[in-house]
């Protein structure tokens, strides 16, 4: 009996975010947790102004400290977006000494946080090239990037959500009062302001008094056009709950509750406490909750993750009052930090385990999208050849003049 062949994954990490070091972070964790005996792990790196490479000083994140793309066997790449070429394409742009060569991929595993990566930019990518990719697809991804619509789609869904204001960069720089006057009019301080399509807790701030929300919109503007505006609560606890899945098949984690000294859990503490990314945080896993409120919130994470169609992994984070058992959703993450591989290990699966159900549900989804029907054909062009433009606007146009 011939041996089964070993499926080739493409990791893509870095990229064109504020999140970039995250990204490197995940990336190297998701390498690692393959299982080398049954997959081909081909890493590629986006270059923090947008060059894609591979090598094997990529699978080594001590060569990160310094220009990583620098080492010796480092190559330049890209994904081909034509079913032509299927696969990444090593040395794209080849002289007169160098051949492209074609590295045919079986899945594309998205590690990258945030701008250019989880928001739907780089699955639109994997469409386009018609290759399995794992996490949400473009929709599901574009959704949960923008904290706006999450919570328009969430309301509409009747999942609860913090209460809220948008705020447009141009708003507040062509109208500063008025604009912390509706704020202040709207919801009562304090409150939370963060960049509408960034993670990580970048760019998020707590506003005590005007003057404090004045300098929180500042920051916040400089990150986003867009800006979410939240009533603070007060008294509540972060909960977060990691889900897994697809279509009408979703699993939730145990919960976990983020211990900070301060009044959010800020970048510094998801990633440069104790190292390891967020598993490097302090928290109580389980989370200190009732049955009843802990089967709640983990049910609303994977109601919320289906109300965006989301597939593959997320991790949602929500804030809840334990004594009366009010819960809001506060964020769903497409591509949590580390893959919330610490939440599964508390559940029963180990990090080769996530990956490897990650692979086999983008697998799942591909084979359920190629049911689709994509070539429709009809008359139409030999048709309006036979007869013309007529009936195109604009294909005859009478043009007057008067003196």
């Amino acid at each position: 009996m011939s041996a089964k062949r070993k499926q080739t994954v493409a990791v893509i990490f870095g990229g064109r975010s504020v999140e970039h070091d995250v990204s490197v972070v995940t990336g190297q964790q998701i390498i690692k947790a393959f299982d080398p005996q049954a997959y081909d792990v081909i890493p590629v790196y986006i270059t923090r102004d947008g060059k894609w490479f591979t090598g094997d000083p990529l699978m080594d994140l001590e060569n990160f400290r310094n220009e990583v793309i620098s080492h010796k066997g480092m190559e330049q790449v890209i994904l081909s977006s034509t079913i032509q070429h299927h696969g990444l394409i090593i040395n794209p742009i080849s002289g007169r000494l160098q051949k492209s060569e074609l590295r045919r991929i079986d899945v594309v595993f998205p590690a990258i946080h945030g701008s250019h990566g989880e928001d739907g930019t780089l699955q639109g990518l994997c469409e386009m090239a018609d290759v399995p990719y794992i996490g949400c697809a473009v929709l599901a991804s574009a959704v949960a990037n923008d904290k706006a619509i999450t919570k328009s789609v969430l309301a509409n869904n009747n999942i609860p959500v913090v209460d809220g204001l948008l705020i447009h960069r141009d708003q507040w720089q062509n109208d500063r009062q008025t604009t912390l006057a509706n704020i202040t009019e709207k919801l009562t301080l304090p409150v939370f302001v963060k960049p509408a399509t960034l993670g990580s807790s970048i760019g998020v701030t707590r506003a005590d008094t005007p003057d404090a929300l004045a300098i929180s919109l500042d920051i916040a503007t400089n990150f986003d056009r867009r800006v979410v505006v939240e009533k603070a609560i007060i008294g509540g606890v972060e909960i977060n709950c990691a889900v897994m899945g697809y279509a009408d098949d979703m699993t939730a984690s145990v919960l976990e509750q983020p211990v900070s000294w301060e009044t959010f859990l800020t970048y510094e503490e998801k990633y440069m406490r104790g190292g390891g990314g967020m598993k490097g945080a302090e928290r109580l896993i389980p989370a200190p909750l009732s049955d009843t409120l802990t089967a709640k919130i983990q049910q609303t994470a994977i109601n919320a993750f289906r109300a965006i169609d989301g597939r593959g992994i997320a991790r949602i984070d929500f804030l809840v009052y334990p004594d009366t058992e009010t819960v809001f959703l506060n964020e769903i993450n497409t591509m949590p930090g580390s893959l919330a591989f610490y939440l599964w290990r508390e559940s029963g699966l180990s990090a080769q385990q996530v990956v490897e159900k990650l692979v086999n549900l983008a697998q799942d989804a591909y084979a359920d999208k190629r049911k689709n029907t994509y070539n429709y054909e009809t008359s139409l062009i030999e048709l309006t050849a036979s007869r013309g433009l007529k009936g195109v606007k604009g294909a005859k146009t009478m043009v007057t003049s008067s003196n």
